[in-house]
């Protein structure tokens, strides 16, 4: 019926979102003129991040509706919204606008549920039926042209990241983590037990958690071989789906190689947590042939070996 129709396929929903620690009320921090920018960066990332693109979904408006966040999106295209309950579904946008909230309000986590409707229809209790969600969604037509705050924020954000890419500001990039390495580790590298241990190039090395000297070092030689890591660190990585890998690619495109390799592996750490182990960085290194990276990281040469 949809695909028939001769008018372009457009849709609406609204995404609820409320943070389950007491602490974090997110509609006083979008209210906040401070905090407002980095809120809207966040959900402006995680949307592109489900969709692949930063096209692929249009924020209308913003509601603050205590203790919820309520954002109007918009859908212009049927594959587009596909592909936004997919990532819903599967937990991958969830996992993506913690991670962003994080980084960008620089807090150690912030736990979030969601909730999608359309109209009077509550989506969550109908995910498995994709095509009952779309009809849902195409029925609701946007009631709104986009909010004059939200084409601002668009507006700063792009203005944001040139600043960044001129004058290289770390203070206000969203690897805030740089200045404070600690925040995304989750044990400092600590081994896991003391029986853990895997084996690389015939010797035996204890298995750790990653650490920030881990995480720079990788940045600094991985260069353009960083998606193919990223690529073979997602089979056990929902965080790191190939939407997620091109959207770094171009966020990041300005600041270089460094940074895009440098927020691959800062979101594998933070979505794995305790899991984020020399051992799988490891593997993924010697599947794309960057042996000589390996046993950097692995304390086996000097750093000019590695050049």
């Amino acid at each position: 019926k949809m695909a028939g129709s001769p008018a372009p396929w457009i849709g609406s929903a609204y995404l609820f979102l409320q943070s389950t620690c007491k602490t974090i009320v997110l509609p006083s921090l979008y209210e906040s003129p401070q905090k407002k920018p980095s809120v809207f960066k966040a959900l402006k990332l995680a949307l592109a991040d489900s969709t692949g693109s930063v096209n692929g979904v249009d924020m209308l408006k913003v509601h603050c509706s205590h203790p919820h966040l309520i954002v109007q999106l918009k859908f212009c295209k049927q594959e587009n919204c596909r592909r936004f309950l997919q990532s819903y579904r599967e937990g991958v946008l969830q996992e993506s606008l913690q991670n962003h909230l994080q980084l960008s309000l620089a807090m150690t986590t912030v736990p979030l549920e969601m909730e999608l409707k359309a109209g009077n229809e509550h989506l969550d209790n109908m995910l498995k039926d994709e095509d009952r969600c779309l009809e849902c969604i195409y029925r609701e037509k946007p009631d709104r042209l986009r909010d004059e705050e939200i084409t601002e924020l668009e507006e700063s954000l792009k203005s944001l990241i040139v600043h960044q890419s001129i004058n290289n500001n770390m203070a206000v990039k969203d690897c805030a983590s740089l200045n404070s390495p600690s925040l995304p580790y989750p044990s400092q590298g600590s081994t896991l037990s003391p029986q853990v241990t895997f084996i690389f190039q015939g010797q035996q090395f204890a298995n750790r958690t990653l650490t920030p000297d881990d995480h720079q070092k990788f940045a600094k030689l991985v260069s353009k071989k960083w998606k193919q890591v990223g690529r073979s660190l997602q089979k056990n990585c929902r965080a790191l789906r190939d939407p997620v890998i091109d959207n770094l690619a171009l966020e990041y495109d300005r600041e270089g190689l460094y940074e895009q390799a440098y927020q691959l592996l800062l979101r594998f750490i933070q979505s794995e947590g305790k899991k984020a182990t020399i051992e799988r960085l490891i593997a993924a290194l010697e599947e794309n042939g960057l042996i000589s990276l390996a046993e950097e990281l692995l304390g086996l040469h000097s750093n000019e070996d590695c050049f």
